[in-house]
């Protein structure tokens, strides 16, 4: 039963590789949907209003990703999530036994442990809002985007992480009991710092891929981090595996969605008051 539990765990996940593997959103311009009706990157720079979009951003987000598996209609889309089901549960079955190729010296762990520190909330949150104080005081409309994005991605990213980390509850390699267990109260599955780490890097290599040189840096960056967090005792290879993959895969998704949904029209609401016909409502006018 526990062997199903966890296979079940390990499914959810996968199915976010499902966000990939849609095609971007369409729809005519004269369709409103909430994401229309929300400010996107460029046309605010003031606190409240950029608050309020990331929030509601986030929100519809979540909504999303946690009902991927119903978003996916065609065999090769299934395909990629069944891929990356695959991929993940062959990491899990042969995970202990990868983490003892490595030496697992003290000063392995310890170098280990301070380069993963890069990928840290406290490390990428101050990327992103540099990228959009950059942007602010440049008057850089691409970095004030990559900043709100990244951050609505690493965001994104964050919750997905902590809520199958709760569900999977599988102890670090470095555990003093039962190392690897899954269900057992730890926060090893999935890795946080290579969810963070690599949504940043989605954004930023999306963003700036006619630069050929900033994907290269922005996903070994990511792979860097990954990868010491293994060395550093502090995931398994399977654990990195599935936290990269959530941070890739909700990269693109807000970009995508992002880029489908700047395409439309933007409106306004007023008041619609007409005494002398008893008229009472709100209008909407399209915008460009």
């Amino acid at each position: 039963m526990r062997l199903l539990a966890r296979f079940a765990s390990l499914l959810l996940l996968s199915c976010l590789g499902g966000l990939y593997a849609q095609p971007p959103l369409t729809a005519p311009v004269d369709q409103i949907d909430r994401r229309d009706l929300i400010y996107y990157p460029g046309d605010t720079e003031h606190i409240g209003p950029l608050v309020h979009k990331l929030a509601a951003n986030i929100w519809l987000d979540q909504r999303t990703i946690w009902t991927s598996p119903f978003h996916i209609h065609s065999k090769a889309d299934a395909g990629k999530w069944i891929g990356l089901t695959a991929l993940i549960t062959g990491a899990v079955l042969t995970d202990r036994r990868t983490a003892h190729l490595l030496e697992n010296s003290p000063s392995q762990v310890n170098w280990g442990d301070h380069v993963s520190n890069i990928g840290a909330a406290y490390t990428v949150l101050p990327v992103f809002a540099g990228f959009y104080a950059a942007g602010v005081f440049a008057n850089n409309e691409k970095a004030r985007e990559t900043g709100i994005l990244s951050g609505e991605a690493i965001l994104d990213s964050l919750i997905v992480v902590e809520g199958l980390k709760l569900a999977a509850g599988r102890n670090r390699p470095n555990a003093t009991s039962k190392p690897g267990d899954f269900f057992q109260g730890g926060a090893s599955f999935p890795s946080g710092h290579s969810g963070e780490t690599w949504a940043l890097a989605s954004v930023i290599a999306h963003e700036y891929a006619n630069r050929k040189w900033v994907p290269w840096v922005a996903y070994g960056l990511a792979t860097t981090v990954a990868a010491a967090r293994i060395t550093a005792q502090k995931h398994y290879t399977s654990d990195v595996i599935a936290g990269s993959a959530i941070g890739f895969f909700i990269g693109r998704f807000v970009v995508n969605t992002h880029e489908a949904h700047a395409k439309h029209h933007h409106g306004t609401f007023a008041p619609l008051l007409d005494p002398s016909t008893s008229t009472y409502g709100v209008s909407f006018t399209m915008g460009n």
